[in-house]
């Protein structure tokens, strides 16, 4: 920039922020204070926002009609400008309000002076970020619904395969991998709740509280609450501007998502490794080794189990930004947007990842039926058809089963493999019939309990989500 126009843009500033001040803030001043290349992405809410605030300044008759015509005209064509990509952004006028007032001022003269009568940046911005977060909070509800989708569509192909289900990251039981699937289908209807619960609250308008106290001008709030979508007018100007809590509302909401993500980018990691090969991934969703030729590496999983840790920075950015600042705003609260823009950002790739990988992955089944198979996972219901069929008590059950594991642990023999003898030599009670629990696929079966993982639910929970969704 020229040392012209930075006079001029230092002019410009000034003008803004009106006579108090006689000289131009110094370079340092102007790096810390600007926040113009992150804001900047809210420039549709903020036309939007002076749309609808002109319009009732109109209305009220605190502006001419003919003023209004000019601003009006004025904010389209700067929309323009900022779609078509030839808006020239300064940061000597700090913010994306100021830069589009400036050029207002440039298009239409003396009109644009009054657009800004009964508002503050103060109420502005809040505004502007209200607006940004709830169009942001649809898009992630779109991905997360999308993902649902290839989680069911998953459960569905799979109700029927059997794998180890894991406490401790041990063998516990056999369950479907259709079920496991569907564990996550509701952790995101919980998060997609979460969403929604932040965007209702957050569709209140700040609009018109002006710096902090409200505005003595015979302003209408209702009507721009209402032509920018909000539910209502917020009932307290020093709230309206000094509320940051929907903002740390998604950031909490995001944090919890990504938590959710991360544990299934894990169990990828682990299920397409050598020691597990449970499922593969494609070279879609797979990088490979500089220097070992054989290496197939999950880096998509692994990246968004990392994200997940910057969405979670990004909570407490926020909440250390917010701590402790008297009522009503302060300029640390400039520092809210980042954050929100990360997380944002890093939860939309996220789960248009997982997503991928959901589409692109390979079930391999064998594998996941030998592992159901192992370390005694149908012991659980070894001890249940004691208690069931033959009437001992669950802690007695419980121990007659251990012994038996033990025997078969000493024996290199599956519980399925050990005679009927061994059994009744630890239990005579016990008669052939056991055997029809003692396969992994038939211990998964039985589970039909509401809730369980027996196939037949997985496919009654499927058609459930089908309709749903």
């Amino acid at each position: 920039m020229t040392k012209d126009n930075n006079t001029e843009n230092d002019n410009q500033a000034n003008a803004l922020w009106g006579g108090r001040f006689d000289a131009a803030p110094s370079a340092i001043m102007q790096a810390i204070n600007a926040s113009i290349d992150v804001d900047k992405r809210m420039a549709a809410q903020d036309l939007a926002g002076s749309s609808a605030h002109a319009a009732m300044l109109a209305a009220c008759g605190i502006i001419s009609k003919d003023d209004e015509a000019a601003i009006q005209s004025g904010l389209k064509q700067i929309g323009e400008e900022i779609r078509g990509g030839t808006f020239t952004y300064s940061a000597a006028l700090e913010d994306i309000h100021m830069n589009i007032e400036a050029r207002l001022a440039t298009l239409i003269g003396e009109a644009a002076g009054r657009l800004h009568t009964a508002r503050s940046r103060n109420d502005q911005v809040a505004t502007d970020l209200r607006l940004w977060l709830r169009g942001a909070l649809d898009d992630i509800d779109g991905l997360l619904g999308a993902f649902q989708k290839s989680l069911i569509a998953l459960a569905e192909a799979e109700a029927e395969t059997i794998m180890p289900g894991f406490t401790h990251l041990q063998s516990a039981q056999p369950v479907s991998f259709g079920h496991h699937m569907l564990a996550y289908v509701e952790m995101m209807h919980r998060d997609r709740g979460r969403f929604a619960d932040a965007r209702n609250r957050l569709n209140e308008s700040p609009l018109g509280a002006a710096a902090l106290a409200g505005t003595a001008y015979p302003i209408d709030r209702e009507m721009t609450a209402k032509a920018l979508g909000f539910d209502g007018p917020m009932r307290n100007s020093l709230d309206a501007v000094s509320a940051r809590d929907f903002a740390l509302e998604f950031l909490s909401a995001a944090s919890i998502c990504a938590v959710h993500l991360s544990r299934l980018a894990e169990e990828l990691v682990i299920w397409t490794s050598a020691g597990f090969a449970f499922v593969s991934l494609s070279d879609q969703f797979s990088t490979g080794s500089s220097i070992m030729p054989q290496k197939r590496n999950p880096d998509a999983a692994e990246l968004v189990r990392a994200k997940t840790g910057r969405i979670v920075g990004d909570l407490n950015t926020l909440l250390m930004v917010m701590k402790g600042l008297p009522l009503a705003y302060s300029k640390d609260m400039q520092e809210d947007k980042e954050p929100v823009f990360d997380a944002y950002e890093a939860l939309c790739l996220s789960l248009s990842a997982m997503t991928g990988m959901m589409d692109d992955l390979g079930i391999k089944r064998d594998a996941l039926a030998g592992a159901a198979g192992a370390a005694y996972s149908t012991a659980t219901d070894l001890a249940d058809w004691l208690v069931r069929e033959a009437g001992v008590p669950f802690r007695e059950a419980h121990h007659i089963t251990g012994t038996i594991v033990k025997r078969a642990e000493q024996k290199s023999q599956t519980l399925s493999e050990l005679s009927l003898e061994d059994m009744q030599a630890v239990c005579p009670k016990i008669t052939q019939g056991i055997y029809d629990v003692l396969t992994p696929s038939a211990s998964a079966a039985s589970r039909t309990s509401f809730g369980g993982t027996a196939p037949q639910n997985v496919r009654t929970q499927v058609n459930f989500w089908k309709e749903k969704l």
